[in-house]
């Protein structure tokens, strides 16, 4: 199996583990073979703070390390200099690597490019020996007809979705922007047509613990969280930022009952059926690779929104990718086309629904070998409705927004006074203004997570478990308010 490793120096591949018997030794060694001075700062560990650390003396299969599992580690980058079948590494004074292309990757000695010759893998090769070496290299693209989410679909929160789409209207959607979506993968018991419209009927909470989803498994969507992340002109039309608050946003998530569940991104009017650029399927396929574990189903789903040439009408539209396209961007094949951007439909450069196959592999499509694949043949359509959440409300300003791009609105204390001063009025209670995922990260700034957040949060997920007077004296003081509350 292959697994990806995640560096502070980039992601680094391991190929040719037997999930069986290989161990983190295994990878330190393949990873040594291209890099022989790598120290590291951290081991190798399941979380991109190297917090939880994975067992040494455990094998990878017995811990849920599958092929094209994603796992991580911080390195010292003036050690990474080496060589392999990429090329020569260089270290440039400020600690970067560059790259030279070897013989190998270049075409000389390879026997596709990018790769070892045969005689350094291994001196005799038999002829069923090679093809089964070189049919790792091609892949016969076709679609995946079924997906891993129920006839429920993706349930998104109606106030999130609002709170979301509305800093794209303030740029007329002509600035693309990215979040992650926060909330369950449950069972649905349909019963006819009752309450098909709000999606929120005949919900149980999902009991399965295998890694393979429910016939009628479902992803409701309570809240959207929104990295840290500047306008770029990338391919991807946003560059994300390092997050500090990341750990901090997880163990909240955990805390009210919520978890990763999927991603959002908008962008601007494409001409007809240009669904996905290749940056957004790679994203895709990476996003479902680590919600999955390795390249293996997931629940876990994309969604879009954008505005019709009315610039007005929004529409939300939800996909996954399938099994094929994970294993293509787990064994590095897929690529962003040169000169794509994934914008506007005149923006789009001149194959905007298509990813680039790296030179080293094959792909086959419709019988024929070609150098880019559609990117509709990996995308699976997910229905998708809208919920008003019976738990959770988005009232408060979302963090990483700049004032231009909420109307003004920033997070603040007044914004939380304003909130929190709505309580005893139209039927608004303390606790009910305080189930905001977004007001809940705010106050994780001046309260203890593990002490204060933690006793909040139970109070948030079950409303039977009154609020500590303390506590809501002590944030009714935070926000600077008088009175009753």
């Amino acid at each position: 199996m292959l697994v990806r490793v995640r560096t502070n120096v980039g992601i680094w591949r391991v190929d040719g583990l037997d999930p069986s018997t290989a161990t983190t030794k295994s990878i330190l060694n393949g990873i040594r073979i291209e890099r022989p001075g790598v120290e590291y700062n951290a081991p190798l560990s399941f979380d991109p703070a190297c917090q939880i650390k994975i067992d040494p003396n455990a094998t990878l299969s017995s811990q849920a390390v599958a092929h094209g599992s994603m796992i991580h580690c911080r390195v010292v980058p003036e050690s990474c200099a080496g060589s392999g079948a990429g090329g020569t590494r260089i270290v440039s004074s400020d600690g970067s690597i560059l790259v030279s292309e070897s013989s190998a990757s270049s075409g000389g000695g390879g026997f596709r490019k990018g790769t070892l010759p045969l005689r350094d893998m291994k001196m005799a090769w038999t002829l069923q020996e090679f093809t089964a070496l070189d049919e790792r290299f091609i892949f016969r693209v076709k679609r995946q007809e079924e997906r891993w989410v129920g006839s429920g679909g993706v349930s998104m929160d109606m106030e999130s979705a609002n709170v979301f789409q509305s800093y794209l209207r303030n740029f007329q959607f002509k600035r693309q922007r990215f979040a992650f979506l926060y909330g369950r993968f449950v069972d649905e018991d349909v019963k006819g047509d009752e309450d098909a419209g709000n999606a929120v009927a005949w919900v149980k909470e999902s009991s399965s613990s295998s890694s393979l989803p429910a016939k009628n498994e479902k992803v409701v969507v309570e809240a959207i969280y929104e990295p840290p992340q500047e306008a770029d002109p990338s391919p991807e039309g946003y560059r994300i930022l390092d997050d500090c608050k990341e750990e901090t946003v997880e163990t909240l998530a955990s805390m009210v009952g919520l978890k990763r569940v999927g991603w959002i991104f908008g962008h601007p009017p494409r001409e007809d059926g240009f669904q996905l650029s290749s940056a957004e399927v790679i994203t895709a396929a990476e996003f479902q690779l680590e919600a999955a574990g390795g390249v293996e189903p997931t629940p876990f789903v994309t969604v879009k929104v954008t505005v019709g040439e009315d610039g007005t009408s929004v529409s939300f539209e939800a996909f996954q990718v399938s099994l094929q396209c994970m294993e293509m961007v787990a064994e590095g094949a897929l690529e962003v086309l040169p000169g794509e951007k994934g914008e506007g439909c005149d923006a789009g450069g001149d194959n905007p629904g298509y990813c680039k196959v790296n030179e080293t592999f094959t792909a086959i499509m419709e019988g024929k070998e070609t150098p880019k694949v559609e990117n509709n043949f990996f995308l699976t359509t997910i229905p998708i409705v809208q919920h008003n959440s019976e738990r959770f409300v988005s009232m408060f300003p979302p963090s990483n927004r700049d004032s231009l791009g909420d109307g003004g609105r920033i997070q603040s204390r007044e914004e939380m006074k304003r909130q929190l001063q709505k309580s005893g009025k139209n039927g608004w209670t303390f606790a009910d203004l305080l189930s905001d995922f977004h007001l809940l990260l705010y106050l994780c700034n001046d309260l203890d997570v593990e002490t204060d957040i933690k006793r909040i949060s139970q109070s948030v997920v079950d409303r039977d478990i009154p609020l500590d007077e303390g506590h809501k004296l002590l944030i009714a003081s935070m926000a600077g308010m008088d009175g009753s509350y």
